[in-house]
């Protein structure tokens, strides 16, 4: 029998998993998300992309600004949920609100637990180097992303990708499993294994302090910090375009070359590392749209020796 399902969360990565619940048939009671901001040059307040996906299905949405008040658990909890599926909502959740739904409450993690707890796993993975990325769903306790893990897939980070592109392939992937995930649930054959208390990481939100490029760190350091910042908020440096531009760089690849960390190898912006050099292939100055190199070349040509600080 289809569960009843109450479902959270926020951003564009959780609609993939809300759409796959209801196209394999179970009862969405309600959708939990957070409330619209003001957003674009008329400041009209936005719904959530899973508010948006929400409501196409037709399927109420509440949007509470805490779930700690007495009243907030009863409403939760008059549900009559069998489970609770959360993807990113982006508000903690009291121990009432855990225990209210008859199997507890399911949580979709974009990282391979216990690595990556927190805020931005799929960010941090790139930053750090990592060779493979993954989604895990997990029954929620009151620590962070410390609960019993259910089921998990796997996929390799490359140099070429970035924070965009994984979160896009693993968008679909966490939809996929999540779908399983429930299945078994509803079979009563979900299996739950304790998380390992070696390899654990936490994965910090990313502050804006964080962006600014370091050409004196390796090669592949600085290719890795670029695409796991990529789009947003995107490494930056300065450039010399009349006088010193700010400027992101949202794409690169390694190259070949060696000279003082920041300087200008040729005419198709090379640039050295203290170890290496990378090619920058995507950037974007402020306010205006991203563009690959060769079109920001034509319009601002860039030689040696100039240097990016």
């Amino acid at each position: 029998m289809p569960l009843r399902l109450i479902f959270m969360g926020t951003p564009e990565f959780a609609v993939p998993t809300l759409r796959a619940l209801a196209e394999h048939g179970h009862e969405i009671v309600t959708v939990y998300t957070r409330a619209a901001k003001p957003s674009g040059r008329g400041m009209k307040l936005q719904p959530t992309p899973v508010e948006q996906e929400a409501r196409r299905l037709g399927i109420a949405v509440l949007t509470p600004t805490t779930l700690k008040t007495p009243e907030a658990q009863q409403e939760f909890r008059a549900h009559n949920a069998d489970a609770a599926v959360v993807v990113a909502y982006g508000m903690i959740l009291p121990q009432a609100i855990l225990d209210a739904p008859k199997l507890g409450c399911f949580n979709l993690h974009a990282s391979l637990l216990p690595r990556w707890r927190g805020a931005a796993p799929i960010n941090r993975a790139i930053m750090a180097g990592d060779a493979e990325s993954g989604v895990m769903v997990m029954k929620m306790d009151a620590g962070l992303d410390t609960g019993d893990v259910a089921m998990a897939e796997r996929i390799p980070i490359t140099d070429a990708m970035t924070a965009a592109d994984l979160h896009d392939a693993l968008a679909p992937l966490g939809a996929g499993l999540t779908a399983r995930a429930v299945g078994a649930l509803e079979r009563r054959e979900l299996r739950l294994t304790p998380q390992s208390d070696q390899g654990v990481t936490y994965a910090a939100k990313i502050e804006k302090a964080e962006a600014r490029i370091d050409w004196a760190k390796s090669a592949r350091a600085v290719l890795r910090h670029i695409h796991g910042l990529s789009p947003f908020p995107g490494a930056w440096c300065e450039m010399p375009i009349e006088g010193e531009v700010r400027v992101k760089i949202l794409r690169c690849e390694l190259a070949e070359g060696s000279s003082a960390p920041g300087q200008l190898l040729d005419g198709r912006l090379t640039v050295a590392c203290k170890e290496g050099a990378i090619r920058i292939l995507e950037l974007q100055r402020a306010g205006k749209q991203p563009m690959k190199a060769d079109e920001f070349l034509r319009g601002t040509p860039l030689k040696p020796p100039a240097r990016l600080n």
